[in-house]
């Protein structure tokens, strides 16, 4: 697997939607960890978490070319700009 730079600002939907979850579980586990120990470490990786989960999009995952969306899982909804893929 090669890291390609030129695809980490290359912004596509590449978090699946079961991935999306434990994301959001950990990351906030780790924002509210952050209250009690570890507050900066905890809150940078939590925030992360909780931001790429919401966006669906890791640059990380972008650089190396990986996915974790599933074939045939819903597309984010259009009108919010991300989502299950339910009208609202």
């Amino acid at each position: 697997m090669s890291f390609d730079i030129k695809r980490v600002l290359h912004k596509e939907i590449n978090i699946g939607l079961q991935e999306r979850k434990l994301r959001y579980g950990v990351g906030s586990g780790l924002l509210v960890a952050s209250v009690f120990v570890f507050p900066v470490p905890f809150l940078l990786v939590g925030g992360v978490l909780v931001a790429t989960a919401f966006t669906r999009w890791c640059p990380v995952y972008s650089g190396l070319s990986r996915s974790s969306v599933a074939p045939g899982e819903p597309a984010p909804s259009s009108c919010c700009g991300h989502g299950e893929g339910h009208s609202h």
